[in-house]
């Protein structure tokens, strides 16, 4: 069975330790890993990962250069990343930066709203919206945190209606800690979801009730890494007891749909 890992946080050596400490303090909980290249490949070896959906996330706009090249440089050393970008709502060259990206193979950002402190649907973010459209590149972010406003699922969904066709990856099933909601809001056609950071704050019933409303072409397995650990995340979801064929297109054969979108040779 192939196995892609859809929601991994990967920090250069030197500051792997600072970042994963930052991310506990905000979480409020300990880490499991620090968060190095070397540290997500040994971890994933446990269960067989082929391939990760790699990431940072820029908290101010002179972060967001640095961060992108750290991402370049990841991806053409290691096989086994896809890599995704990141962007500030404050950083003015957004074009040329994302077309920097694309041109070097990255298809797409990560944004963690909670962490960068701007709503999801802030009209000074719809210009880098219209750009990614244009460049055929998608969206992965945080949603959803009953500490602030930022990710609501409500304003996730009001970036999806505007922009049609644009591609959104929800984070944590559209609703981290708001999973209640969320289904009420982001049950749409432009809208995708992945499993990470679910099964340790959540029981079963909400991640049930989200396989029940979500189409289940749309979910992919993630792990949060360094959050979580990779065996433990393959044991949760396993444990839910979904059909063999489910299973396998949760685990990588939605991904890699998705992702042909993007990159047509995208094979593993």
């Amino acid at each position: 069975m192939k196995i892609i890992d859809a929601h991994a946080h990967i920090f250069p050596s030197k500051i792997a330790d600072r970042a994963v400490h930052s991310i506990s303090d905000f979480y409020e909980i300990p880490m499991n890993h620090n968060g190095s290249c070397d540290e997500l490949l040994k971890s994933g070896k446990t269960i067989g990962v082929d391939k990760y959906l790699v990431f940072s996330t820029a908290t101010t706009a002179h972060q967001v250069e640095s961060i992108n090249s750290f991402m370049i440089e990841q991806k053409n050393k290691h096989n086994e990343f896809i890599a995704l970008g990141t962007m500030y709502i404050d950083y003015k060259g957004y074009a040329d930066e994302l077309k920097r990206l694309k041109d070097n193979g990255i298809n797409g950002i990560k944004l963690h709203p909670d962490f960068q402190r701007f709503n999801i649907d802030d009209k000074k973010l719809y210009p880098v919206y219209d750009t990614l459209k244009e460049l055929n590149m998608f969206v992965l972010t945080h949603a959803g945190d009953y500490r602030y406003g930022y990710s609501h699922p409500e304003r996730v969904a009001k970036v999806a209606k505007d922009f049609p066709n644009l591609n959104i990856i929800a984070a944590h099933f559209g609703g981290w800690s708001q999973w209640d909601i969320a289904t009420d809001y982001l049950v749409l056609p432009n809208v995708y979801y992945d499993t990470s950071s679910t099964y340790g704050f959540t029981g079963i019933e909400p991640i049930k009730k989200a396989f029940d409303v979500y189409d289940n072409t749309h979910i992919f397995f993630g792990t949060d890494f360094p959050m979580w650990d990779h065996e433990k995340e393959f044991e949760s979801i396993k444990s839910l007891g979904l059909n063999d064929d489910l299973f396998e297109k949760v685990m990588a054969g939605n991904f890699i749909g998705f992702y042909r979108m993007y990159d047509s040779k995208f094979i593993l």
